[in-house]
């Protein structure tokens, strides 16, 4: 069994999501587009520290071949969300999903677009579940 990718931190996160939204990335491509991000000038040796570590962790992979290192996620965007998610609801929500939803919800303004999209996601759980677990049926 192979055990989950640790947690990235902010800053990985940041790369993380860059490697996720353009694909394999060399060092300088990354840099720019980080620093294009922050609207403020990044490192470039900063973001080759971060990518090492990384790489050191497990969380991307680096392509040798060429005389330009290229980086690329090594791990998956939504499984990554999830791990995340799952970890800040455990530890602001005591681990309620409910509690997490009606915060959301609650503080601020939400369009109808949105609550629709909302009500076709809770229906789709809705039939997921009862199509999943037929046995609960006929346990009622």
């Amino acid at each position: 069994m192979s055990k989950a990718p640790p947690k990235p931190t902010d800053a990985e996160l940041e790369i993380l999501n860059v490697l996720w939204q353009h694909g394999p990335a060399t060092v300088r491509a990354i840099n720019d587009n980080l620093s294009h991000r922050r609207q403020a000038e990044v490192g470039y040796t900063t973001t080759l520290k971060m990518l090492q570590l990384m790489l050191e962790k497990g969380l991307v992979r680096r392509d040798d071949a060429d005389r330009s290192h290229v980086y690329r996620a090594a791990v998956r965007e939504q499984e990554t969300q999830g791990l995340l998610l799952d970890k800040f609801v455990d530890a602001t929500f005591g681990g309620s999903a409910m509690k997490l939803v009606m915060q959301a919800l609650g503080s601020r303004q939400t369009s109808a677009d949105e609550l629709a999209q909302i009500r076709r996601l809770l229906n789709d759980i809705e039939i997921q579940n009862s199509t999943s677990n037929p046995d609960d049926d006929e346990r009622a």
